[in-house]
């Protein structure tokens, strides 16, 4: 880890202290300058989880990358500044259009510090753009949408977004201790699945909304208030990826 090299790549200038307002800054400046993107899969581009590898497509490249690269490669940036920090998986993943996904389908990080924080700079627009207070069991706000951790009696936790008017879950998840290795296969399985390897899609955070391309629709959402635009072809897709994303082949 060249933690100089990933501050640049994501534009972070502030504070290296062990403190929440840190953490605050590493994950809103990760989550601005990192798009989610799972470009690499529908083009047969195998994903790769080791550090090097990862540390060359985000930081190196300037690419993005999904959960489990994204969430990897956070983590090994904040063990290097110093951060407790553990890995946690999902037993349930529910998406807005209603597909379920399985156990090890994604990861976030859990991180101690006075209090417990559950980070995950890793789902895409729907995803906190702030750590969220794992003991406040109830709503809470990172800036722009709010949010909801909820604990059962038999200690399974779930994080839901507020929607418009209703609650939708995001994911369910338990405070089990995972390894890096222990997601590889549930990766390699993803890469075959449709979802993943029959659509592109590409979201960055910006300021009070995101940026998203799904297929080749442009969505821009500001303030709750959403733009959508079917774009040209190919060329102007690249340009787009270029410009609001960073991202070049």
């Amino acid at each position: 880890m060249d933690v100089d090299s990933y501050l640049r790549r994501i534009g972070y200038g502030g504070p290296r202290e062990l403190t929440i307002e840190t953490l605050r800054g590493l994950m809103a400046a990760h989550r601005q300058a990192v798009p989610f993107e799972n470009l690499d899969i529908p083009l047969g581009r195998a994903i790769d989880l080791d550090g090097g590898a990862l540390f060359d497509k985000i930081v190196v490249r300037r690419r993005g990358g999904f959960c489990h690269e994204q969430n990897q490669l956070f983590r090994w940036l904040l063990e290097a500044l110093g951060f407790p920090t553990m890995l946690l998986a999902v037993r349930k993943v529910t998406m807005v259009g209603g597909e379920v996904f399985t156990p090890l389908s994604h990861q976030m990080l859990l991180v101690t510090l006075a209090e417990r924080w559950l980070v995950d700079v890793g789902f895409g627009a729907r995803g906190a753009r702030a750590p969220l207070r794992l003991d406040d069991l109830g709503e809470q706000d990172d800036g722009v949408s709010r949010f909801r951790i909820e604990e059962s009696a038999d200690g399974l936790y779930s994080l839901s977004h507020l929607f418009g008017d209703t609650w939708r879950p995001i994911y369910d998840f338990t405070l089990d201790p995972h390894q890096p290795a222990d997601f590889d296969e549930r990766c390699r399985e993803q890469q075959r699945e449709p979802y993943w390897a029959a659509q592109r899609m590409c979201t960055r955070t910006i300021p009070a909304g995101h940026v998203s391309l799904s297929g080749t629709r442009l969505i821009t959402v500001r303030h709750g208030e959403r733009e959508e635009r079917e774009l040209g072809g190919e060329a102007e897709y690249e340009a787009v990826l270029r410009d609001a994303f960073g991202i070049v082949f």
